[in-house]
């Protein structure tokens, strides 16, 4: 039994508050350029103003966007970890209020969805928790804009929608959504589970590398196809048309019932932000 004191988670927390708001996953920042490099005309000039925008951010270190989210954190303990001294949602949201207070990001979390008061530290955050194998920790920090979470969706579909249906309704969300999330977009797919764990895979899917595909060669495929169609849908950089409409899209699907066809999409903007600590 390895024990770890949740100070430390912390401390991580506090860390990744600022880092992730500040300066893009290598790979997302890889995507752009590489968009920049094909695109034309508006488009184009977008996606300079975009990598202007992360070059200012990380020589400044101020965040890539005034909307720095709601942090949504997955932690991965290990079943051989004891953690000690303190409460584990205590720590994270302590992490969380040290981060965006010293880091001068903006508080954007209320305490009551129809009451609307803000709590003025960005906290709770949204913890998804997970017992795995090992003596380990595993932090993901993912704060989550809301411009982009509130074009996304979830379907139950019938199993007699199949493959199709499945594609179909990915292609038309992101379609429907247009300009509003600010494109070029990351998309993160969940497909089976239940109502709840089809939502939370699409969230997980979007701290994925968007630099390679599903290690299953059928959503490997799915993943490819769908990223084309949807950068045929000429939204493209803040939807002012071109060829880059998403960066990324990666699935992660689950066993489901007999009688379902749960299907999840969840949308990130260009600032797809996340990082993650192992301790």
């Amino acid at each position: 039994m390895r024990e770890i004191d949740v100070k430390k988670i912390s401390e991580v927390i506090k860390e990744l508050s600022i880092e992730t708001n500040e300066k893009l996953p290598c790979d997302i920042e890889d995507r752009i350029e590489k968009a920049f490099s094909t695109e034309e005309g508006l488009a184009r000039d977008v996606l300079g103003t975009i990598k202007d925008n992360i070059r200012i951010a990380g020589e400044k270190g101020i965040p890539l966007c005034q909307d720095t989210g709601m942090t949504c954190v997955f932690l991965e303990i290990g079943q051989d970890v004891h953690l000690t001294g303190g409460d584990i949602r205590e720590a994270v949201d302590a992490g969380v209020k040290e981060g965006y207070g010293s880091g001068y990001l903006r508080k954007s979390v209320v305490a009551d969805p129809l009451r609307r008061v803000n709590t003025g530290d960005n906290t709770p955050a949204h913890i998804h928790y997970e017992i795995v194998p090992g003596d380990k920790v595993r932090i993901i920090f993912a704060p989550k804009g809301f411009g982009s979470e509130n074009m996304s969706r979830i379907a139950m579909l019938p199993p007699s929608a199949g493959e199709d249906g499945v594609k179909d309704f990915i292609v038309d969300v992101v379609r429907q959504a247009g300009g509003n999330p600010c494109p070029p977009v990351v998309v993160g797919v969940g497909i089976g589970g239940t109502f709840d764990k089809c939502a939370f895979m699409a969230k997980k899917a979007l701290t994925l590398p968007m630099d390679r595909y599903s290690d299953d060669r059928f959503y490997e495929d799915m993943e490819k196809e769908l990223l084309e169609r949807i950068n045929e849908l000429d939204i493209g950089p803040a939807g002012f048309g071109g060829k880059t409409t998403a960066l990324g899209l990666r699935i992660i699907a689950a066993p489901t019932h007999i009688a379902g066809l749960p299907v999840a999409v969840n949308i990130n903007c260009h600032v797809s932000r996340h990082g993650e600590r192992i301790l």
